[in-house]
């Protein structure tokens, strides 16, 4: 097992979402280690303060190579990772081990027909949030007294499928999942759709709020330690996650009412599968015990919701 180091630069970023015809820019065997830099702001780095500009997005911004956009979606991505005999029908698991804003300021960002009330909010509005890494709070509005914890997260984690993909919608690939829950401690596992797999990461989330109700959250370039294992005794059709307290599944959909039933279903099959419940009893332990969140709202065309299963009321472990 190895451990690499990956910089975020205009050669191992790209923007815009996922393709199988992107060059990867690091192989790893599994097991291996990454510590992983990320960067946010391509569009928005001509409005932002000294503090928010590195050298280094600079010439990102100012020279990406066309080679590196899909041109499908806002968000820059570090990566793709190759993963040594990754084939389609595998599944990544991707530990999530050290999570950490790179610069103290963040931004939000309201887009006009954009978010979850358009019709009221329809002026764009960018403002940076100062980070106090120190105390990992942010104040906000500035000078309010009102303080938000810093929990950060990378809300896209994904692998490319054999088509090329938007970084707007999450997926069954993963993709902007924006989910909150996925902090340091963490694990998410992906369905491999190519060979090498091609995971990307970024999107990086300060603190966000469940719904990301106006279409961002703090975003921050951040930086990260992963480590990505080859599952193949495990199999899966969509992305489930464990935190150190919980078991998550989760549903998209174009409504919110077809991504809770997928989060749902996928709930439910798990506890047959992993807990070795029947259908009905795991329906039922669903509506006793599990408790349905909102993931996102804004990722069109797909909302998300997450269903978390407490893992102090089972009697064992689930063996993911």
């Amino acid at each position: 097992m190895a451990h690499h180091i990956l910089k975020a630069s205009r050669e191992t970023v790209h923007l815009g979402g996922f393709s199988p015809q992107l060059k990867p820019v690091l192989t790893i065997h599994s097991g291996d280690s990454i510590d992983i830099e990320t960067y946010t702001g391509f569009y928005v780095y001509d409005k932002a303060p000294p503090e928010f500009l590195t050298p280094e997005l600079q010439e990102i911004c100012h020279h990406l190579p066309s080679k590196r956009k899909v041109d499908l979606g806002p968000h820059l991505l570090t990566g793709p990772i190759w993963i040594a005999d990754a084939q389609p029908g595998d599944v990544l698991e991707v530990n999530l081990e050290a999570i950490y804003p790179r610069l103290p300021v963040g931004f939000n960002a309201i887009y006009p027909n954009k978010g979850a009330l358009p019709k009221y909010f329809s002026e764009q509005k960018i403002q940076f949030i100062p980070l106090d890494l120190d105390k990992q709070i942010a104040e906000f509005p500035l000078g309010s007294g009102i303080k938000i914890p810093l929990k950060p997260f990378f809300g896209i984690l994904g692998v490319a499928t054999a088509e090329n993909r938007s970084s707007v919608p999450p997926g069954n690939y993963g993709g902007n999942i924006d989910n909150k829950e996925l902090q340091a401690g963490s694990r998410i596992f992906l369905p491999v759709f190519v060979p090498g797999a091609l995971f990307s990461i970024g999107d990086g989330h300060s603190a966000q709020g469940d719904g990301e109700v106006d279409l961002t959250a703090i975003e921050t370039s951040m930086n990260g330690r992963i480590k990505i294992t080859l599952r193949k005794d495990l199999k899966l059709t969509t992305p489930i996650a464990e935190t150190p307290t919980d078991i998550i599944t989760m549903g998209f959909g174009q409504t919110l009412d077809a991504a809770f039933e997928s989060a749902l279903q996928h709930m439910i099959e798990l506890l047959k599968r992993f807990v070795g419940l029947s259908a009905e009893e795991a329906y039922v332990l669903c509506s006793l015990a599990v408790n349905f969140r909102i993931t996102q709202v804004v990722n069109l065309p797909q909302k998300g919701v997450h269903a978390m299963l407490s893992k102090a009321i089972l009697p064992r472990a689930i063996a993911l």
